[in-house]
């Protein structure tokens, strides 16, 4: 009888990949989602701000709690990375530590019983045998590790070290492979993908990447996350634009707009160069826009933040998140005067409302439009509804449309359909299906 493997990935879509490396080694294992029936546990761990750092511990000892006997129980991934010593310390329940190097040699690990922490990072390619989760036609491809920036709020750099580009040839092999899979949707990311390549020379690397995967026959649609105000240029606003593949989509968090609050932050660009960016890039038709910001950064007045606040407001992004400032040791900004912490509650709150504002005006100009969308299921809104992303949307995170006519077409999950978007009903946006594609 098989062994059989519980896998927790926390944080975001980078390590999602990674986690997805690690079930490639494990292929033996069949996958429980009764983490209390498991020979194996593996929780790959999110380091990044307090929140996440919390939801890792809790998760690990949760399922420690309620593992059957003789089971491992294995923390990986980048919280590990970053306070091994102190984690090793100070949580006996762990049988296995690893960190954002060892990904390809879990198996080992787990045979042997051994903690071990790499002194590289590890950057998956064609030939890691991932074995992609979630999805029977959208896969992430991660084309880089690492970020040369310095921004003042992040720790990444610190236990991700600087940028790592793969080559385009082994990004170009991997999507062919899962293309043959019968992968047809990607998203390419990384900490900073607009600087892609810069390390290996290339210039504008994305303009590259983008013409060597439209080359690839059998890729429909694919999308860029995690561009990087400074490192990205008018051309490569221009190659996501033209692209016949590529949706015209750009992820760009920018984290604040006031002058001095982006010098503080370190953020390499100004307000004028980061309006000039985003202006271009709404300027281009079909145009998703989506950024994040953060709340409470050390030196944010009030002055500040309401300039913030009326930016976001007028400018009218189709999607932004906002995170609560978090005080990281290792980053510039950790011995900086905090704001009060009520006061970040506060203004993430107030950014939230403009947020919800923001998407439903997003939603409402739908209305009436023929979209591409994949049918990813039922809906868990109701039964006789099904559950759809427009192609142009990223997986996860910008939401579904409800599909309540199909017009009596045949319906396979994970194929492309015409739809008609009818109407909007409190959030949430419903369609017909007009044809199969």
């Amino acid at each position: 009888m098989n062994k059989k493997l519980h896998l927790v990935s926390l944080g975001c879509t980078k390590n999602l990949v990674d986690s997805e490396v690690m079930l490639g080694r494990l292929k033996e294992y069949e996958i429980t989602d009764d983490n209390a029936d498991a020979d194996v546990i593996i929780v790959n761990t999110c380091g990044f701000i307090d929140a996440a750092k919390e939801e890792s511990i809790n998760t690990v000892l949760n399922l420690h709690d309620e593992r059957k006997k003789d089971s491992i129980l294995v923390m990986s991934g980048c919280l590990s990375e970053r306070y091994k010593e102190e984690l090793q310390a100070d949580l006996p329940e762990i049988d296995i530590f690893t960190g954002v190097g060892d990904y390809e040699k879990i198996d080992e690990l787990i045979a042997s019983k051994q903690s071990t922490f790499s002194p590289e990072v590890y950057l998956a390619t064609e030939t890691s045998g991932r074995v992609i989760t979630g999805s029977s036609y959208h896969a992430y491809i991660k084309i880089a590790e690492g970020c040369n920036q310095a921004c003042s709020f992040c720790a990444i750099p610190s236990f991700k070290g600087k940028l790592h580009s793969r080559s385009l040839e082994s990004i170009f092999k991997e999507v062919k492979n899962l293309v043959d899979q019968g992968f047809y949707d990607f998203s390419f990311i990384s900490q900073d993908s607009s600087s892609y390549g810069r390390d290996m020379g290339l210039n504008d690397g994305l303009v590259d990447l983008i013409e060597g995967v439209e080359a690839i026959e059998g890729v429909a649609s694919a999308r860029i996350l995690y561009l990087y105000p400074s490192t990205t240029t008018f051309a490569l606003i221009d190659a996501i634009a033209d692209s016949k593949v590529f949706q015209t989509y750009y992820d760009m968090p920018i984290q604040h707009i006031d002058d001095a609050m982006l010098k503080t932050m370190k953020r390499g660009f100004g307000e004028e160069k980061t309006m000039a960016l985003l202006e271009y890039m709404k300027s281009k038709p079909g145009a998703f826009l989506r950024t994040s910001l953060i709340a409470g950064h050390p030196g944010e007045s009030e002055e500040s933040f309401k300039r913030l606040c009326d930016f976001m407001e007028s400018f009218e992004f189709d999607r932004f998140n906002t995170f609560h400032y978090s005080n990281e040791e290792t980053t510039a900004a950790y011995t900086m005067k905090q704001v009060d912490e009520e006061k970040i509650e506060q203004r993430a709150q107030i950014l939230g409302e403009i947020a919800e504002k923001c998407t439903l005006k997003s939603l409402e100009k739908m209305i009436g439009e023929t979209v591409t969308v994949v049918i990813d299921g039922e809906s868990d809104e109701h039964e006789y509804l099904l559950s759809a992303r427009p192609l142009i949307w990223a997986v996860d995170i910008d939401g579904e449309i409800l599909i309540n006519d199909t017009s009596d077409l045949p319906i396979t999950y994970g194929k492309m359909y015409e739809a008609k978007i009818t109407e909007l009903v409190g959030d949430q946006l419903l369609a017909t299906l007009i044809k199969a594609l």
